[in-house]
């Protein structure tokens, strides 16, 4: 076969593949769950060996309902793409077709000159772009490592500062990437620290630690509970994972070098949800007010049409542990506004997401926290 399907260097994640000599070469292939009961993220690489006249090849995503939040439409599909290690772009929405005994197909076309592309569901965002963005931010920001993953792998905090024992400058604790595949989250809170940076010591103390399941996010896993425990519900008392023990240690030491004043955790939703960004709100057993109220209004009002008209959701839905996800640990064990930022993968309404526009939330989103502290 003159065309070879593998997982990508970074990120790679590829299953199920089968291909057909064309015209068009056609490319069936499927998510690799990798051993969790959740499965999204895609990332592979196509090769000629000898390209075809036109080198057209026809990509089919299999069973896309089997995906976590897979059930959309066909036009809220819009994997990446990129020729030759160049510029990642979207591709146009899938074309879909339904197949006699009801399950259902997305496909896309793909034309190159080159002799490799790889496609992904999203946008990646890894360790490379960490750096990019500590390189772009400049003094006083660096990267530490405060531990390791469960893999061996380091755990890198970003700073603009150590804080001071007792400090009083308003601090706010950032986590991305508990679940690996949520690259839109990413994207979101690079734009949040490019704004926070640009209000240099006017602005907040800010820790933060963007690639919270580096070995997921490495080995190209989704990270939507898996087993043995999904990062996101390993908060509890004791720690059920060496990321949270690190992470954990690491938020207590902020707390004494800072006013604490916000915990954001960035996430995304399912695949094809496109009402727009949202918070969920955690419901505590005493009725506690939810202290976080107030900066979700004024982030909301940021935000404008960047928000889901659903903006308010509340984390009452089925999880498979009762441990605590991270902002539930940090409201109710710590006393502290936590939001979890839900930023969807591919469109808002009929907009198509790019990383510019992620970062323009994530620019909306950080104004809405400095009107709040100013």
């Amino acid at each position: 076969m003159p065309l070879v399907v593998s997982p990508s260097p970074q990120f790679g994640n590829v299953c199920d593949v089968q291909i057909e000599a064309g015209p068009p070469t056609t490319v069936r292939f499927t998510a690799d769950p990798c051993g969790g009961p959740e499965a999204l993220w895609f990332c592979f690489t196509l090769t000629w060996r000898e390209p075809p006249a036109g080198a057209e090849v026809e990509l089919i995503l299999t069973n896309p309902n089997n995906l976590l939040g897979g059930g959309g439409p066909a036009a809220t599909w819009r994997p990446v793409w990129r020729v030759e290690h160049g510029a990642w772009q979207r591709l146009p929405a899938a074309t879909e077709r339904a197949l006699p005994d009801g399950r259902r197909e997305l496909s896309w076309r793909l034309n190159w000159d080159g002799p490799t592309a790889e496609v992904a569901f999203c946008y990646p965002y890894g360790r490379d772009d960490v750096a990019g963005l500590i390189a772009d931010l400049g003094a006083p920001w660096r990267a530490d490592t405060i531990g390791v993953s469960q893999g061996g792998r380091p755990l890198t905090r970003l700073s603009n500062g150590p804080g001071a024992p007792e400090g009083a400058r308003p601090g706010i604790y950032c986590m991305a990437r508990q679940h690996a595949g949520e690259t839109s989250g990413s994207w979101a809170l690079d734009g949040f620290l490019r704004v926070i940076a640009a209000a240099g010591d006017a602005g907040p103390l800010v820790w933060c630690v963007p690639l919270a399941n580096i070995d997921s996010i490495e080995q190209g896993e989704y990270g939507k509970d898996p087993y043995p425990y999904d990062l996101n519900r390993a908060w509890g008392s004791p720690p059920y994972r060496h990321e949270t023990l690190a992470i954990g240690d690491d938020v207590r030491r902020f707390l004494r070098r800072c006013r604490p004043t916000l915990i954001l955790d960035w996430h995304a939703p399912g695949a094809c949800e496109t009402d727009g960004v949202y918070t969920f709100v955690f419901p505590t057993a005493d009725n506690t007010p939810d202290q976080a109220a107030p900066w979700r209004e004024r982030v909301a009002a940021a935000l404008a049409d960047y928000a889901s008209p659903n903006y308010h959701r509340v984390a009452d839905y089925p999880s498979r542990w009762t441990t605590p996800s991270f902002t539930r640990w940090a409201s109710q064990s710590l006393g502290l506004p936590a939001m979890s930022i839900e930023v969807p993968y591919g469109m808002i309404g009929g907009q198509v997401l790019t990383p510019d526009v992620y970062r323009e939330i994530g620019r909306r989103f950080a104004e809405g926290v400095l009107a709040g502290l100013a």
